[in-house]
């Protein structure tokens, strides 16, 4: 009975993620208004009972992509002295859909998950309204309705194009006779049925919203309409019910393609510009580890080089170096703020280089530029340049900040000759002419090294400790951390990986259970290791251990998580390989295999897809 009671009540008020109320007057004279609890006026009726007010509700959606548009054309003019019109780009660039076809769709607007690069691939979109109908069948709706199977074998000229009535054609053209967006139901009706643009949103509002009342009420007038027409009322019930039928999955025509426009400008910038238009996205997303280290991996892909941070170099972003190199920005660098960042590049600017440690510790401002500042882009590799080991650099950091602090201090109080200044304890200071009084100690090891570019930055980027293993890892694993996002609950996968981190927690029963960060050559996913099979695997769950881990997904809102079920070393596999092949006796490498291939000019697009073909079943050899 409490339950019953309580049933149908609010139990919170929240807010639209978008919605802006519009009124020739006052809020207050039409709806009651409250702060939330960010102190933002929001109206207390929902966008329902506005709408029935006669109030306008209006969604303004903020995008990155704008920017990162905005920012790579100034970086084309500075970088190219030129400037580009991104609204006067051609829309017919053979070259932007042959690199969209190939499902080369990282840092492209809304077609880079992997399942939409996988539907990109099959369509291969050849205009602005192959991509806008990309964008609207990419939904849950569609995809389980064979919609899209249906798009595509109809562009393609597999599946013969039909349309409901002759008369439908100039409507329904453009989608090869399927019905993708709700202007097209308003269009049917208005051509078939006589409706008027106000009635045949009625009409697209309850078939939207599956209004049963309404829609039995609209299928009388529709019928009605279409027989005065001269449309025999048998075929004017299929078309409303084929119509109903499509039009639950029916979406924005002007929002789809408003999108395809700025999928389209991205593409076409990182074809044609492909170095400034990466390093405006990767500044887009400074702060995400994922997804820099994903934007990191296209640019390898492009050829284009990643440079660590520079203190002689860097500016506060990611900057294009030539024609196919970027930069880190300074600002990606942990412990480095933007006070810190701007006195460095303000002195740079202002006197030149920096020519040492000396040099650069009497020259920036300390109390912004403090040890941890200058610690941490020694880690990062940002003083590599002026070639002394970075091991040696922090050997020496407390002593030459010392030195560094003093000098300003006497520079200060007006004592203008530096070798006054080094009288007496010269020998303590550390100049470029000095450099035999730094201490001869080795380098750090490289994974020493790679875990201070990793603390610093958030990720590798010189080196990735799986590099070496990529062949191999291809070979055992089922999907990639990125790939996760598009398996359903439960799906079963192996995955492989290097623990960045982990976390033990104690279970009411006492038992310990791991949750484990676990990285890949595309990102990073939660794996959750229950108390039994932590218990049989401990002794592996360290950290920058590679491992396999053969578990479930478990995906709940959107977030997805590893449930593991064994764990392993890659060792093992490895293992396991050559033992294989040594008793087989089989070779690491197969023999060379050699394919002749004539093709006429008219054909070249054949060997674009053999490609995609092999580079996506690669084999098991080498």
């Amino acid at each position: 009975d409490i339950a019953s009671s309580l049933e149908g009540l609010a139990r919170h008020a929240s807010t639209h993620a978008a919605g802006i109320v519009l009124s020739q007057k006052p809020l207050t004279d039409y709806v009651p208004l409250q702060k939330t609890t960010e102190g933002e006026i929001c109206t207390q009726y929902a966008m329902a009972e506005l709408e029935e007010l006669g109030l306008l509700k209006m969604d303004f959606l903020g995008l990155r992509t704008l920017t990162v548009i905005g920012n790579t054309l100034e970086i084309i003019k500075h970088t190219r002295g030129k400037e580009v019109d991104i609204d006067q780009i051609p829309l017919d660039d053979k070259l932007v859909y042959r690199m969209l076809s190939q499902g080369n769709c990282a840092g492209i607007f809304q077609l880079e998950s992997e399942g939409m690069r996988d539907l990109v691939k099959r369509l291969k979109p050849g205009s602005i309204e192959d991509i806008a109908a990309l964008l609207a069948l990419y939904r849950p709706g569609p995809l389980g309705s064979g919609m899209i199977e249906d798009f595509i074998n109809r562009k393609k000229g597999i599946v013969k194009i039909k349309y409901p009535h002759p008369r439908l054609e100039f409507i329904l053209k453009e989608t090869y006779g399927v019905i993708i967006y709700q202007e097209q139901v308003m269009k049917i009706a208005s051509e078939l049925a006589g409706f008027t643009l106000g009635q045949a949103d009625i009409l697209r509002k309850a078939m939207g919203k599956k209004q049963k009342a309404v829609m039995e009420k609209q299928r009388e007038i529709f019928i009605k309409g279409a027989q005065k027409n001269g449309i025999g009322k048998s075929a004017a019930t299929e078309i409303f019910d084929l119509i109903a039928y499509f039009a639950g999955y029916g979406f924005n025509k002007s929002h789809s393609v408003s999108y395809a426009f700025i999928s389209y400008q991205t593409a076409y910038l990182k074809t044609h510009y492909p170095v400034e238009y990466m390093a405006s996205l990767l500044t887009s997303v400074m702060g995400n580890n994922d997804k820099v280290a994903l934007y990191i991996k296209e640019c390898k892909n492009m050829n284009i080089d990643i440079l660590p941070p520079d203190i002689n170099q860097s500016l506060v972003n990611f900057t294009v170096v030539g024609e196919s190199a970027i930069r880190f920005g300074l600002a990606a660098v942990k412990n480095v703020g933007e006070k810190a960042i701007k006195s460095i590049i303000k002195e740079r600017k202002k006197n030149s280089k920096f020519t040492s440690l000396l040099d650069f510790c009497q020259r920036v401002d300390l109390r912004l530029v403090n040890k941890r500042v200058i610690e941490s882009l020694i880690k990062c590799g940002a003083f590599d340049s002026l070639g002394v080991k970075r091991s040696q650099l922090l050997e020496i950091l407390d002593d030459t900040i010392k030195s560094g602090q003093e000098y300003q201090k006497a520079q200060k109080n007006g004592q203008t000759s530096i070798f006054d200044l080094f009288k007496g304890p010269r020998k303590k200071y550390i100049g470029i002419d000095q450099i035999e009084k730094i201490p001869d100690i080795p380098e750090f090891s490289q994974s020493e090294l790679l875990a201070m570019e990793k603390e610093m930055l958030g990720l590798y980027i010189s080196y990735h400790p799986l590099d070496n293993y990529q062949d191999k890892l291809r070979k055992i694993i089922t999907s990639t951390s990125v790939g996760l996002s598009n398996l359903p609950d439960k799906s079963k996968v192996i995955l492989g990986g290097i623990i960045n981190n982990f976390k033990r927690k104690s279970t009411k029963n006492g038992n310990l259970m791991v949750f484990i960060s676990l990285e890949d050559l595309e990102g990073t996913v939660e794996v959750i290791v229950f108390p039994k099979i932590y218990d049989e695997h401990k002794e592996l769950i360290r950290k920058d251990e590679i491992v396999i881990i053969n578990g479930r997904l478990d995906v709940a809102e959107g977030k997805v998580k590893l449930i593991a079920e064994e764990i392993s070393p890659l060792n093992k596999y490895l293992e396991e390989e050559f033992t294989l092949k040594k008793k087989e006796g089989k070779q690491d490498f197969l023999e060379e295999l050699h394919l002749e291939i004539n093709l006429s000019n008219e054909k070249t697009d054949l060997l674009v897809n053999l490609k995609e073909i092999f580079c996506t079943y690669p084999g098991k050899s080498q």
